[in-house]
């Protein structure tokens, strides 16, 4: 299989559900995701690195400070995203990606390709959700 084939191939519910172009398409979606947010991640390290001058200024010293926050939750969210792209990725390995940790069925190929780090089905993820929203509402 080619590199050229894969990037036009979108996985169909024709075929045999997490076959094994539809593992190895998600494997390197996951793989190249990522790698995006290592890279974002370094540019990010690169650029407060750069920002550490004192500022005369307390607005501007302030300003900085609140970038550099930010900033920092971000690479936390990112660090988090990374943990659940690896656990997809063992998923991938182990044979049991795609599959609803709560019913055991199949995941939606289009709820896959567009969140592949998912681990519920549609149907499980709302009741997740709802009973979230009745805890919290108590």
């Amino acid at each position: 299989m080619s590199g050229a084939l894969d990037q036009v191939y979108v996985p169909s519910e024709d075929e045999p559900f997490m076959n094994e172009r539809q593992r190895k398409y998600f494997q390197e979606k996951l793989l190249k995701w990522k790698q995006d947010i290592l890279r974002e991640s370094k540019e990010t390290l690169l650029a407060l690195q750069d920002d550490t001058a004192n500022h005369p200024d307390i607005a501007d010293r302030a300003s900085s400070e609140t970038d550099r926050a930010i900033e920092l939750r971000a690479r936390d969210r990112q660090r988090k995203l990374i943990s659940k792209i690896d656990a997809a990725l063992r998923r991938i390995e182990d044979g049991s990606y795609g599959y609803c940790e709560e019913s055991g069925e199949p995941i939606s190929l289009k709820r896959l390709d567009a969140r592949p780090i998912a681990t519920l089905s549609i149907e499980a993820q709302e009741r997740h959700e709802r009973r979230e929203r009745v805890y919290r509402d108590e």
